[in-house]
């Protein structure tokens, strides 16, 4: 048994409560899997955060969830595993490290790739102790000796092992393709890496001449600098307005290059003049329709965004600065004849910003029809993927049956190397996990794997395979539950779950719970551009990891946004705060007490059995909602059991034995006492790691750490439902009395005659085993109990369920106030009775809901119309 601390200090600081126990955890190897067994295992994989720099309030709200669920299962006696690791970040890591050596007045160039990896290997090792120590504040029980790196060894033998096999399937291949270009980091990007914006632009309308000098047609743009590489126009070949020109031939301004009109199904006829200028090297659907009639494609600009030497006279300009050039020049050459204002979507860099150029490129694809079709089929099956809330399912399979070919190559250095090969001479590839056996006659693609593809293997990459033998792959893939925001679902989630299916033949997790984003108290997105962001260690550094851990916690329902409210962090300290003094109080009158002296079996008082039940239903309560992941309603339950009922009553109520001379009765109460305490400690645990393994190390325990501690379980022997219903009406007394001495300005300690009129013998009976709790927290000065009882004049009553309330204050009371206050409660209960009988005769209701639900309403209208019926004749006695 651990040694029980007796020096708990009498303030609460988080700081010092906070900064000890998480190298107690950590060198204790508390959070360490166990890898072998009769337990069962339950694994988490955390998303890989990226090596570029702080952990964001999104990271703290995604690694709390997993926190809260690693730790109740590692309670509730399961191998659990959650396996920490990083990721490389491609872009955003290299943008990063290119920065810093800039500041160094050199570059990567310079360097040469080796030594720029060598740069970027030292920025990794940095950023990757800072994420560690963040991780150490938050008081994430990660299993450091499995942590991974998506670029290290064995994962980069499994990125080779996909790559290789999928190619050999034809499912990797290399061609051209319009690809999304970000001009400014200079590398392609998927879709999903896409953010459109709604921009306000402009529609220019040209006059392309035909040929023969016979006319013109009319075609609109809203990127005027892509007409240099105009290879056709197009009409619809239905359009009645254009089939006269089909075939033939115009000439595009300024090039001067002659070009045909085309007839395509494309087209819609409705839109603008109904004739679209084709550019396939520039666009996606121009690329699409220039395959179908064997266009030629003309790149009228680098890969900066610069225009190149097909672009003529404007080479050299980047392409905002030919818009304006040319856009003046057709204007005088009475080419372009109308600009309209027009507001559309452009595409930007999800990493730079920088507005992404559709771009003819020669890159890697996945082809990814038959991937999805597998995705799609598995949530058909009874072993689907199990999305919380359920309605993030139709997203993904929306995304998932209208997907196209993922390019998977980016023009970087820092990332997994395409593992293919050119000879020198013959241009011959090879694609395999090793470099040809003449490596000297041999060059390696000089291109990089896009960071998600390696990213897509992270549930089982990370436990060993390809070896399928490795022991933690056997035993703890596939994971129970992945943990992210619904803004990455495409990006990463789907490519988990196809990637898994195609390499494991399994689902790479069970169920996948949805958080929403963090926002600030207005709901705007946290940026840096608003400067609205919050750091979580500076949220740690003034009110502690458990305050910032309850409110990440329970803010919200799963798949919703969160407001960050300091105001609600600081509640949550103040939460912290009065567990901290009820356990010092409790803990200074159990001097001395083992844990093996702690007996709560025999005669109780109701208080005692009273909190003991409510500690059980709490357990069922948490416990079902915690494995429902409805972590809200778990800290609303918790936050009520502890502050009103364990904190406000029962400590309150636990007084009267503890201040008293009845050993048996004083011990009996200690017990009761450290047992809901010490249950407790260990049900807020997964949430408030830190407060509760203080208090847990003070109160009398067994063990060594209250994570290792097993899970609370309830105990139906310990419930009471008479103390239950007689606690209930005694607090109601205490509630009214309490209430009425502060509306009527009557001090705490002035005595008051109080009278109760019970309602039946049975309430006579649960008020007279009440009596001492009564006479200590009603402080009256002479307490009747009778069923015969009739109103005093000039004194104040209650009607509460199961009992009149009496309280005689002659000389206190002005009978025109106590009138009103009783009209005003007749009027709150007239509004209860319609609501009630309003929903009762609903037909719909009473069919459709549940029997116990009809029932309680039919209760809840007994309850409304007897203390309606009893406040009436109490307003007229008054008035008479």
């Amino acid at each position: 048994m651990a040694e029980q601390h007796t020096d708990m200090p009498t303030k609460y600081d988080p700081k010092d409560t906070e900064t000890k126990w998480y190298p107690y955890w950590t060198n204790g190897k508390f959070f360490e899997a166990e890898g072998k067994g009769e337990k069962e295992p339950f694994t988490i994989v955390i998303p890989p955060p990226n090596v570029t720099g702080r952990l964001h309030l999104g990271h703290a709200w995604d690694t709390t969830l997993q926190d809260i669920i690693s730790r109740l299962k590692r309670m509730q006696g399961y191998d659990m595993l959650w396996l920490p690791g990083m990721d490389h970040a491609g872009i955003a890591t290299q943008a990063k490290v290119e920065g810093k050596l800039k500041e160094e007045g050199t570059s990567r160039y310079e360097l040469g790739r080796e030594g720029f990896l060598e740069k970027a290997w030292d920025w990794k090792e940095e950023y990757a102790d800072f994420i560690r120590q963040q991780w150490a504040k938050m008081g994430l029980s990660l299993d450091y000796s499995r942590e991974r790196f998506t670029l290290d060894e064995g994962l980069s033998t499994a990125v080779r092992e996909v790559f290789v096999s999928l190619y050999n399937k034809g499912w990797i291949y290399r061609g051209q393709y319009i690809i999304n270009w970000d001009p400014d980091t200079q590398t392609a990007l998927s879709d999903i890496e896409v953010d459109y914006k709604e921009v306000q632009g402009h529609f220019y309308h040209m006059k392309y001449p035909l040929k023969d000098g016979s006319g013109h047609i009319e075609v609109a743009t809203t990127r005027p600098e892509t007409m240099l590489g105009d290879t056709a126009v197009a009409v619809h070949p239905e359009d009645e307005r254009y089939n006269h020109l089909i075939g033939r031939t115009v000439v595009l301004p300024i090039v001067g290059r002659e070009i045909e009109i085309i007839a395509d199904d494309y087209v819609d006829m409705e839109f603008g003049s109904g004739a679209v200028k084709i550019t396939p090297a520039h666009d996606p659907n121009d690329f699409e329709m220039g395959n179908r009639h064997d266009l030629e494609r003309v790149l009228v600009m680098d890969e900066a965004g610069t225009m190149n030497e097909n672009a003529g006279r404007y080479k050299g300009l980047n392409r905002f600065e030919c818009r304006t050039q040319l856009v003046k020049d057709l204007q005088d050459d009475g080419v372009l004849f109308d600009i309209e204002e027009h507001t559309h979507s452009v595409g930007h860099s999800e990493r730079s910003g920088a507005v992404v150029e559709p771009y003819l490129s020669t890159q890697w694809f996945v082809k990814m029809k038959p991937l999805a079709k597998q995705a799609i089929a598995l949530q058909h099956k009874e072993d689907k993927v199990h999305f919380v809330p359920d309605r993030f399912e139709k997203t993904y399979l929306h995304w998932l049956e209208n997907i196209r070919d993922w390019c998977i190559s980016r023009q970087l250095w820092w990332g997994h190397r395409i593992p293919a090969w050119y000879h020198k001479e013959t241009g011959e590839m090879h694609v395999g996990h090793t470099a040809p056996s003449n490596p000297e006659e041999w060059e390696q693609d000089e291109d990089v794997l896009d960071t998600w593809f390696s990213s897509a293997l992270w549930p089982f990459s990370t436990m060993g395979w390809p070896n399928k033998e490795n022991p933690d792959f056997k035993r703890f893939y596939p994971t129970n539950v992945l943990v992210t925001g619904y803004d990455i679902i495409f990006f990463w989630v789907s490519r988990m779950i196809f990637q898994g299916l195609e390499f494991t033949n399994e689902r790479p997790f069970k169920d996948v719970l949805i958080h929403g984003l963090v926002r600030d108290a207005e709901g705007r997105k946290m940026s840096k551009s608003l400067g609205n962001g919050v750091d979580p260690m500076d949220v740690i550094d003034r009110y502690g990891a458990d305050a910032l851990r309850f409110f990440l916690a329970t803010g919200t329902t799963p798949g919703n946004d969160l407001r960050f409210h300091w105001e609600k962090i600081e509640a949550n300290w103040n939460f912290a705060n009065k567990i901290w003094n009820a356990s010092r109080f409790a803990l200074m009158n159990m001097s001395g007490l083992r844990y093996e002296d702690i007996y709560i079996d025999g005669e109780k008082t109701i208080a005692d059995r009273w909190i003991l039940t409510r500690l059980q239903e709490t357990i069922r309560d948490v416990t079902r909602l915690m494995d429902n992941y409805e972590f809200g309603e778990v800290g609303r339950l918790l936050y009520n059991f502890i502050w009103d009922d364990v904190c406000d009553w029962y400590i309150e109520m636990a007084k009267l034995p503890l201040y008293g001379d009845d050993e048996a009765a004083k011990q009996k109460s200690r017990s009761v006492l450290a047992h809901v305490l010490e249950q407790t400690m260990r049900l807020l645990h997964p949430i408030m790691p830190f407060i509760t393994e203080e208090i847990w190390q003070h109160l009398p325990h067994t063990g060594d750490s209250v994570t290792a501690a097993s899970w609370p379980e309830a105990d139906r022997t310990l419930e009471d439902a008479e103390s239950v219903e007689d606690m209930e009406l005694l607090k109601s007394v205490i509630h009214a009395v309490r209430n009425t001495r502060a509306e009527m300005n009557v001090i705490p300690s002035k005595e008051i005659d109080l009278q109760i009129k019970p309602q039946t013998e049975a309430e006579q009976l649960q008020l007279e085993r009440g009596r001492s709790y009564l006479e200590r927290f009603c402080n009256p000065g002479q307490l009747s109990i009778d069923s015969a009882l009739t109103a005093p004049e000039k004194s104040v009553s209650h009607v509460l369920s199961g009992a009149e309330l009496y309280m005689p204050l002659a000389g206190l009371i002005d009978l025109q106030e106590e009138i009103a206050r009783l009209e005003k409660e007749k009027e709150k209960l007239d509004k209860e009775v319609e609501r009630v009988q309003k929903k009762l005769s609903n037909e719909g209701f009473v069919q459709k809901a549940p029997d116990h639900v009809v029932q309680e309403e039919r209760e809840k209208e007994k309850d409304y119309l007897e203390k309606r019926e009893k406040v009436t004749a109490r307003i007229q006695e008054l008035q008479t």
